[in-house]
């Protein structure tokens, strides 16, 4: 089939996309041409790449009918977080496309009354991220069931792999807090450090896609965690990451107003928006529906990365 991949050159689709040529499949990547893959691959070389600036083609009305006219049997959007942007591109495609798959995320919950949670739990999602995305998923969701639009989505958890920084221990993305816990140095964890994080290695997500595609059936119509099948408290998290340095992780715990004092305000949003938003989520409907189940588990997708830094001389043992 051709798939068009819309943002195919960053976190999912430095994986989806070898997977899909290696599937057989003629690729498209619609990028800003602005990104490489984080991980070279061969099967670059058979992708075609349409450079296009997604935001300035939508303020002029012409991005959804430039996508549709690439032809794809499936498209796959991985960079989309407005309904308004969703609704345009759905018009553009219904009634051109086989399979439309949309990434969105685990922040469409918002709290959550009871964990693991499910895809059908009660959602009060809140900050314009999750609330945009949850709008997106009710508007994509709403057209499949009433008109048939054949869309699936996809929901990551904190998408970890080889060239960026994961979610630390902390909540956030400095990696300050690996280099601590590297070298024995007491880190501060907010409240008891029993709020959960829960990763997921991006080729883990790149394989559910690739499972939503063979699985169409089933997949139609319907949303999908991506996660790794076990969420992480901080302090476990904290603790196994000393562990892997031959350490013994020095922690202490600080209430939440306390803690925030001890970093910068954007590390402190950004820990905010991580514990905040992100429940522990159930596989159990993609491994029900589509025989899905990561390869990775939540350590294991952490520690890859966590390796690409020392590697890359961002922590030193």
């Amino acid at each position: 089939m051709r798939v068009v991949v819309i943002g195919g050159s960053g976190h999912i689709g430095t994986y989806l996309v070898p997977r899909l040529v290696g599937a057989g499949h003629e690729v498209i990547n619609v990028s800003r041409g602005k990104r490489e893959p984080y991980r070279p691959h061969g099967a670059w070389q058979r992708v075609t790449t349409v450079v296009a600036d997604r935001e300035a083609e939508e303020a002029e009305g012409t991005f959804g009918r430039r996508v549709a006219e690439l032809g794809g049997d499936v498209v796959i959007d991985l960079i989309c977080f407005t309904e308004d942007s969703a609704r345009a591109l759905a018009d553009a495609l219904t009634g051109r496309v086989r399979h439309f798959l949309h990434c969105g995320t685990i922040w469409v919950h918002g709290p959550s009354a009871q964990v693991p949670t499910t895809e059908d739990a009660r959602r009060e999602p809140f900050g314009e991220y999750g609330v945009q995305k949850a709008a997106i998923e009710a508007h994509l969701l709403d057209r499949a069931h009433r008109d048939g639009f054949p869309v699936t989505i996809i929901h990551p958890g904190h998408i970890t792999g080889p060239g960026w920084v994961p979610v630390n221990p902390a909540g956030n993305v400095n990696p300050a807090v690996f280099q601590a816990l590297a070298q024995g140095a007491e880190v501060a964890l907010p409240n008891l450090g029993m709020e959960t994080v829960q990763h997921v290695h991006a080729d883990d997500v790149a394989r559910l896609f690739m499972d939503a595609m063979a699985g169409r059936s089933a997949a139609l119509g319907e949303s999908f965690h991506s996660v790794a099948t076990t969420a992480l408290t901080l302090r476990g998290y904290a603790e196994a990451v000393a562990g892997w340095f031959g350490r013994e992780a020095r922690l202490t715990y600080l209430p939440w107003e306390r803690w925030r004092e001890t970093v910068s305000e954007s590390d402190a949003q950004v820990t905010y928006d991580h514990i905040a938003h992100s429940p522990h989520c159930s596989m159990d409907k993609a491994a029900r529906l589509l025989g899905h189940r990561p390869r990775h588990t939540s350590l294991e997708a952490v520690s890859e990365a966590v390796d690409w830094l020392v590697g890359a001389g961002a922590i030193t043992p």
